[in-house]
This record gives C-alpha cells, structure tokens and sequence, in this order.
C-alpha cells in the first residue's frame, strides 16, 4: 500500500485548535498521580529527547498548559556524564546543536537554558530543584536511550505533576494500542492516518515572559552555550574519551542542509541509489539528527515531497514513515526490546535447535570492535561506524547478520552488535537502531528455510554481497591504512 500524503501549506491550526488538543489527548502521558501546584512559578519543560522547537508537541503542551493557568514557561536541557555510552562524540554532537537552540529561543519568546553536568559527583538534582518551583513537569516521551526510565525516577520525587509527550514520529504513538509485528501490518494504519497527522499547527510562545529576576533566582549554574569553548568544556566532562567527536555536525542548519541537498539531488533515483555503498549522495545522512530530535520529520516528509514526484519519494518515505514508526511501536510497547524476548517464538524454536552447530569462525568482542575480522566489507563497515559515527544502510544489515554466525552464542552476538553500534553511532540508542539489529535476528520476519546456524532466520551472505551490491567504491573509502598504502604501491587490486 502507497501512502498518500496531504501538503502541508493549508492554513495551520491555531495552537489550541482542537486539531492540536485532540493530537495531544493521544500524545500526552502522565507519569505520576501527583497534583498540578497551583503556586508553582512556572511551567518547566525538560528537554531530553526532542531538542527542537519546531513541531515539538512537548513544547506546544507546555505552552498551552503555561497560559492556561497564566504562568511564564521555563526550558531546561541538560546534560551528564553517567549515560550509557557518554563520549566526546556525543556530547559535541548535543552541545552544537544546543549552542543553536540558545541562539534562536530569544528571537521566539522562549526562555531556553542548557546546564552541563561535568562528573558523575556534580550536582546531579537540577530537575528536581526546578521541579520544585514547577506547576507542573512537562518532558519528552522516548522508550530508549535511558530516557524513559530517567524521566519515571524523576516522576517518582518530585512533588508535581509530570507529563510525558510524543514526537517521536508523525503519527502519535497512542494510535496504535498494541505491539505491531510487522511493516504490513503498520502499513495500512499509517496510511489511514497520515493525512490527518500531517497537517501544520501554527506555534507561537507563551504569553507570559519568565522574569529575569526569575531567573536569576533559580539555583542553577546554567552554562552559556553561545559563547563557550565547546571542546574545552566536553575535555572536563567524566566520559569516555576513546570515542572522538566526528566531522558531522549537530543542530537543525546542519540537518537541513543535509536535507537540502539530499532533495536536490539524493532522491533521484533512490530505490536503486540506496542499495549501492559506493554511492554517498544516495543516502540522506540524517539519522543523527532525527535521533536526538534535531529535525522535523515533518520538515523531511515536506521537503522529500516537494522535490521529488510520487514514485521517486515514495521508497524513503516508506523507510522514513512505515520503518521509523515501527520501531517506535516496537520500543514503546514491548519492554524486551533490547533482548531475546523480544523475538518471535519461530525465532526462539530455531536458536534452541542450532545454538551448538559449528561456526563460521569465532570473534571475540575486541575483535570485531577493532574490525579485525576475516571479511574486507564487516571491517569496512566497522571502520566506518567508529570513523564517522554512521554506516551505510546496506552495509549495517551485512554488518549484523554476520555477527549471528561468528558470536558463541546468539546471546552475544545481539548484545555485542547493541554495543558496538551504541557506543560508537551517532544514530546509537535509537529505536531504530534496535529495530533494525533485531530484524538481523528474525523480527519483522518470516521464517526461511532452514541452514546450519541461521536455522529459520532470514540468511545474508557477505560473500554474495560482492555480486549483489557496487562494493568497490565504498571498500576503497574504508579499507585499512595498511591496505591503502599497499595499494598506492600498486599491490592492491
């Protein structure tokens, strides 16, 4: 099934239009029982997941709640030491679009701050002292990267209310009730509800100022982001420093120029571009962004359409539309998303009755991490991921089918692939990331016939993928520094 989008330059809903309050009836979770404080000083939106402004419904609902009851609306983004996998990486990636963020907040009537915390023994309360003067807490709802049960402990504390809010995707996550267990049964759904998810909501800022006397008052030690030395502030920050900062640049110029040249000249011929590694321009690289929320996937959908007819936008909006929102369902309601449970039972059967077939080989951790495999495109892959933060699409899926037949067990082999690809990607932690590492394992699937090891999941052969897919350009660009220096001495085919 297509599916049909509706433009996005009809008159936009007011906010508060009953458009925006229906979307927000399916959108907004409370976290707690706790009473709204009616002699809080301000409506505090916590910042995690969704670090934009535009078509953010966590923002529109803070907004409406903060004129609602007449309170100046307070946006609080933080940042610390102790998640899962914290590196330069990531932290330059955040810091450079918060630096964006500050910038523009003022010339909208927002009241935008950005708090580092450097050490893991730093003052770790800064929500809950916000909290404390809030009328009520309003975050973003994100099943993965630590959010979902970050926000819950902080629900757990504080004296008010806390409401969590989706913009994960385009279609609210609480239009589908239940686990869908796979991209045809999503498919039709979305379908019959996109054009109605898609239409534009006109936003506007609270119409109450925060004072800066306010402000000042507020025992925070807010970080000025718009002129510190980003590089300096991540080298005092406790995290793990084998991880570097990459050349891909965080914050919404970055995403849209990225997006800008992708429709002109990405979307030309994609179906066919998208399964060629060698070719850079036939992908949008914009993963990252939409990870940390950074871009609209509004904007993209909008973009995509307008540069490109029907047939041409129609395979990226499929993977942007029914994958995407996928993943987010999976994630959302199936708490074993990042273990075997989360497998079918056909799954479950065929790992039971080969888990002791022989191996192709045996890898350690280490090994694969430093791409020391037998296999020029894994090594390829994994050079590229640690290099960049990103891996060509085609090349992931080899990446992580691979790993099923050179892990001990199947066991490790999905929890190594969630390591590696979660400390090194900048697209790590995502839904769609662990989406797409459990299809490798047979989510979404169907049962194939059976073979040694793969047993009734879907096999992928790297040595067939020599034939299959245009790997010369992208082994080229990712080979080893010995490699390219045997071929500069003409040693190398």
């Amino acid at each position: 099934m297509r599916l049909r989008l509706v433009a996005r330059h009809m008159t936009p809903h007011p906010l508060g239009s009953p458009f925006v309050r229906e979307q927000l009836a399916l959108r907004a979770t409370p976290l707690n029982e706790k009473r709204l404080q009616p002699d809080g000083e301000y409506i505090l939106y916590w910042m995690q997941a969704t670090q934009r402004f535009e078509d953010n419904w966590a923002l529109r609902y803070a907004t409406l709640e903060a004129d609602r009851i007449g309170k100046p609306l307070l946006i609080h983004h933080g940042l610390d030491p102790h998640y899962a996998h914290a590196s330069p990486r990531i932290h330059t990636f955040i810091m450079q679009g918060a630096r964006e963020l500050a910038a523009r907040a003022a010339t909208l009537g927002l009241t935008y701050r950005f708090a580092l915390r450097r050490r893991i023994a730093d003052d770790g309360r800064v929500v809950d002292r916000l909290a404390s003067r809030a009328c009520v807490v309003v975050t973003d709802l994100f099943p993965t990267a630590g959010i979902a049960e970050r926000s819950a402990r902080v629900a757990a504390r504080v004296n008010c209310r806390v409401v969590a809010v989706d913009s994960l995707g385009v279609v609210a996550a609480g239009s589908f009730h239940k686990e869908e267990y796979a991209a045809r049964t999503i498919r039709p759904k979305i379908a019959a509800l996109l054009d109605y998810s898609l239409q534009p909501v006109e936003d506007r800022p609270p119409s109450r100022a925060l004072p800066s006397s306010l402000l000042d008052s507020l025992d925070v030690a807010w970080l000025d982001i718009g002129s510190c030395d980003i590089r300096a502030e991540v080298a005092q920050c406790e995290i793990d420093r084998t991880v570097a900062e990459v050349e891909t640049r965080g914050g919404l110029a970055t995403a849209r120029a990225r997006l800008a040249a992708f429709a002109a000249s990405g979307l030309h011929d994609y179906a066919a571009r998208r399964r060629n590694p060698s070719d850079e321009g036939g992908s949008s690289h914009l993963s990252a962004h939409l990870h940390v929320g950074m871009i609209s996937p509004y904007e993209i959908v909008a973009a995509v359409r307008a540069a490109a007819s029907a047939e041409q936008s129609q395979a990226f909006l499929g993977e942007m539309l029914t994958w995407r929102e996928l993943s987010f369902n999976f994630c959302l309601r199936n708490q074993h998303y990042a273990s075997l449970a989360a497998l079918p039972d056909w799954v479950g059967r065929s790992m039971d009755a080969h888990a002791k077939d022989p191996r192709e080989a045996i890898y350690t951790l280490e090994e694969l991490e430093t791409a020391s495999t037998h296999d020029e495109i894994w090594n390829a892959g994994q050079r590229e991921l640690v290099q960049t933060g990103q891996m060509h699409n085609v090349v992931r899926m080899l990446w992580g089918k691979a790993v099923i037949t050179w892990a001990p067990t199947y066991a490790d082999a999905l929890a190594w692939l969630i390591h590696l690809n979660n400390k090194y990607g900048l697209d790590g932690r995502d839904a769609n990331s662990f989406a797409g590492i459990q299809w490798c394992f047979g989510k979404f699937d169907r049962p194939f016939p059976t073979r040694p090891v793969w047993g009734t999941i879907r096999p992928m052969s790297l040595q067939r993928a020599h034939q299959k897919y245009d790997m010369k350009g992208y082994l080229r660009r990712w080979a080893s520094t010995s490699e390219k220096q045997l071929e500069a001495f003409g040693g190398a085919t």
